[in-house]
């Protein structure tokens, strides 16, 4: 007998095809909490993403599995999964070229003002020679601060130093042995990186730990031109701290596409700064990374549901059960 799969987001059609193979799939639409809720309560995992799983809605469900289309998992209670011995499954690994790709986007656009003289263009202001008004400032060369250096800070340092020549600084957990090697990163204390840092790149998961890491106090530390970059979750970052120390000129300006709420509300002041690079959550979004991260959530998903997964799991803890 097929197990039952919910699916909470709209798949591409191969890997709908694939999931159909190995189970019975009820397709639900994820702005009805409700029917999703009532789906689970008869399946015996589900896929999606972007998408609250609270744990009231697993109550009196026999699921065994959930897999989510991103690396993120801040939309889960990891503990209450492993207390009930449901295997989390995500997709860390494909998507990682295309997000640093992401971030060093907004650092290029953030520093040489692309966003902001694009529209000045547009706007017909360009009538003459540009001068100091319209002026950036160079990437190659200067100091990028990573702060958590996993599989994409480890992506972007590399383009950072080998494509850029710029010294790279990181603050971790653990040592990066290969970032050190391979392009020379250094680890330091967050206070010496964020002091010292031309470029503060964040690529940190949403925890207790990392909520409102940045916040007033540390855009004090950072120098008066620098530029902060986060890709990671919005709610690492202080945000009205933030908006206050780009119009304060505390910093020079911010590359975001990540935000504290999403969509960003259109009444947001940071959509009124000229300093601010502003972009829609699009780390991952390509049309082939967005595929292979599908197709990689549904083989995690199949595979922990026939327990044979071993790889790509959160919660590694429950396999030992």
């Amino acid at each position: 007998m097929k197990p039952t799969i919910v699916a909470y987001k709209t798949l591409p059609a191969d890997v709908s095809a694939y999931l159909r193979e190995h189970a019975d799939v009820v397709e639900v639409d994820a702005d009805q909490p409700g029917a999703l809720a009532a789906a689970l309560r008869d399946a015996d995992g589900a896929i999606g993403a972007s998408v609250k799983i609270a744990p009231a809605m697993l109550d009196g469900s026999r699921v065994k599995a959930l897999s989510t289309i991103s690396v993120g998992y801040d939309n889960f209670d990891v503990a209450d999964l492993t207390r009930r011995g449901i295997v989390l499954a995500h997709t860390p690994d494909v998507l990682t070229e295309s997000t640093a790709d992401t971030v060093f986007s907004l650092i290029l656009a953030s520093a040489r003002r692309v966003v902001e003289l694009a529209e000045w263009v547009k706007a017909g202001h360009w009538k003459a020679s540009i001068g100091p008004a319209q002026f950036g400032v160079d990437v190659q060369g200067k100091t990028l601060g990573i702060v958590g250096l996993g599989r994409i800070g480890g992506a972007v340092a590399r383009r950072a130093a080998l494509g850029f020549n710029m010294r790279v600084l990181y603050t971790n957990r653990s040592p990066n042995a290969d970032a050190e090697r391979l392009y020379g990163a250094r680890r330091v204390e967050l206070d010496e990186l964020l002091a010292t840092s031309d470029f503060v790149c964040l690529q940190v998961p949403l925890t207790d730990a990392t909520r409102h890491l940045i916040g007033a106090a540390e855009l004090r530390k950072m120098k008066r031109d620098a530029i902060l970059i986060n890709a990671s979750r919005g709610a690492t970052v202080d945000e009205p701290a933030l908006i206050d120390a780009l119009r304060d000129g505390t910093i020079r300006g911010a590359g975001l596409d990540v935000f504290e709420t999403e969509p960003l509300p259109a009444d947001s002041p940071l959509l009124a700064m000229p300093n601010v690079v502003a972009l829609p959550h699009i780390g991952s979004a390509t049309h082939e990374t967005r595929h292979a991260m599908a197709r990689c959530a549904a083989e995690n998903l199949i595979a922990a549901l026939d327990g044979t997964l071993t790889r790509n799991v959160v919660n590694r803890e429950v396999l030992a059960r």
